[in-house]
């Protein structure tokens, strides 16, 4: 009996709601932990995690039975409502619609873990948005505007 091997890594992007800078650095380890616990629960592996107060990006390694739009609805509600539950805001926390989804070859886990790890750094030189549509134009990803994320006036 043959059995099923894969390596498939992907990275997912997704929002606050309204761009809002609501992620704090006071609880974001405790939020990184419990996302870090769904997706271990749907059988994925954690590779990367880490964001800012308005974004986070998420890189894990799948399993072929994975159904991705599943795992991130799943995460997206999820914490949702552990962030509403520990009142770690002041008004209800929303991530927004809608997610970036890429797809890495095994010889750039270093270099996409580090990415991920050093976003802080990253945007102090970056806009979300400028990393966004980098991203998307780089995959050869068709977009139109009005349906990417809502973004800050001053990006």
């Amino acid at each position: 009996m043959s059995g099923t091997f894969s390596q498939i890594y992907i990275q997912i992007v997704f929002a606050v709601k309204g761009r809002q800078s609501l992620i704090n650095n006071s609880w974001e380890e405790e939020l990184y932990k419990y996302i870090t616990g769904i997706v271990q629960n749907k059988g994925q592996k954690m590779l990367a995690i880490n964001g800012m107060p308005d974004h986070i990006h998420i890189f894990i390694g799948m399993k072929p039975s994975c159904c991705l739009s599943d795992l991130v609805r799943e995460v997206k509600k999820s914490s949702n409502e552990f962030i509403n539950d520990k009142k770690f805001c002041s008004r209800t926390f929303s991530w927004q619609e809608g997610y970036g989804v890429f797809s890495y070859s095994h010889s750039a886990l270093d270099n996409v873990i580090a990415y991920i790890m050093n976003q802080k750094q990253h945007h102090h030189v970056k806009t979300f948005k400028e990393e966004y549509l980098k991203m998307l134009k780089k995959f050869e990803i068709e977009f139109k505007d009005e349906y990417l994320f809502e973004w800050i006036e001053d990006e």
